[in-house]
């Protein structure tokens, strides 16, 4: 059983506590939160012992769950490195690229596994079908959500629209060729809504879209592939994948649909709706990363991944702000 300790029991941070406690192979010896007046209600809450000391609660575990503002993950993660325990950080890994880059150097010399919290890598809907993407050639993604002041500290692309760069990095084994962004500052200092296309040099291209000034709640994506079509809604928990295949000779179906090509060749469509698993998405990334610890396996979502992300949404940052975008 590996000893385990919570750093920041913000709104995020007490999701991560109760996960925690419903995963019996982790032993969760307690949390630190700076706001002690916040960290005792949520001891009193929770039944948690709240620790006053950060490095004492740290040389007590085998692994930190760093779950603060994304300005302190590069110090309360070295600190936990340089102590050799393994480390799980909420995403954006680091506040900058520069810092990841340094995380990364750490981990690898300290010989720890460390995982980000890209949690819609663990999406059931996602999930359902993600091993029917193959050498997708367009993808489009919309991420909308309703205001929400507590996001604000971030610009867009990093509060919101770093979940789809992940998941587009994590399906498209190509590099990035071109990157074309444009983004509106409305309601804070960085852009509230901003939109990007990537231009991967096996062809792909991958049209994303983030907005935080939403009437309504969205998350969807599309992946186009030369056999499918498969959509994903990460709200809903659902998808679909529409196929087209050669017709047949056998068929007999008289609602088949049935699309006639100019070459006067036919295609079949189908429409499955695979069976998407009722699952806690943070709970599951936390039990992986206990497997990837005790079995020296990768992590499922490496801090490599998590700087890639990272680094890639600073280059579309960059591209905003050299079109004057805020």
């Amino acid at each position: 059983m590996l000893k385990i300790a919570v750093i920041g029991a913000g709104h995020l941070g007490k999701i991560h506590l109760k996960c925690i406690q419903d995963i019996p192979d982790y032993e969760l010896v307690g949390f630190y939160d700076k706001d002690s007046e916040n960290a005792k209600r949520v001891e009193a809450d929770l039944n948690v012992k709240f620790f006053e000391n950060l490095d004492e609660l740290i040389s007590q575990v085998d692994v930190v769950d760093i779950v603060t503002p994304t300005i302190a993950h590069f110090d309360v993660a070295s600190a936990a490195i340089r102590k050799g325990k393994h480390v799980f950080i909420e995403k954006p890994v680091t506040a900058t690229p520069e810092e990841g880059k340094k995380l990364l150097a750490l981990a690898d010399e300290a010989k720890v596994k460390s995982q980000v919290g890209h949690v819609e890598r663990f999406n059931p809907a996602f999930l359902a079908v993600k091993d029917k993407i193959k050498q997708p050639m367009f993808i489009e993604a919309h991420r909308l959500a309703l205001f929400n002041p507590r996001g604000l500290d971030v610009p867009v692309v990093l509060d919101l629209m770093i979940h789809d760069l992940d998941l587009i990095l994590s399906v498209v084994n190509s590099p990035v060729r071109k990157i074309s962004a444009s983004g509106v500052a409305i309601v804070s200092e960085t852009p509230d809504i901003a939109n990007a296309r990537l231009e991967f040099t096996n062809g792909c291209v991958a049209n994303i879209t983030a907005s935080r000034l939403s009437m309504k709640n969205m998350r969807k994506s599309r992946f186009f592939q030369r056999d499918a079509y498969i959509t994903t809604d990460f709200l809903e928990k659902k998808a679909e994948i529409i196929r087209i295949n050669d017709v047949d000779p056998k068929l007999d179906d008289p609602f088949a649909m049935i699309i006639d090509l100019p070459n006067k060749q036919q295609k079949h469509i189908t429409i499955e709706k695979p069976e998407v698993q009722p699952i806690n998405s943070i709970r599951m990334e936390l039990a992986t990363f206990h497997d990837a610890i005790v079995n020296d396996t990768i992590p499922a979502v490496p801090m490599s991944d998590g700087y890639q992300a990272l680094d890639l949404a600073y280059k579309i940052m960059d591209e905003i702000n050299f079109k004057g975008g805020q």
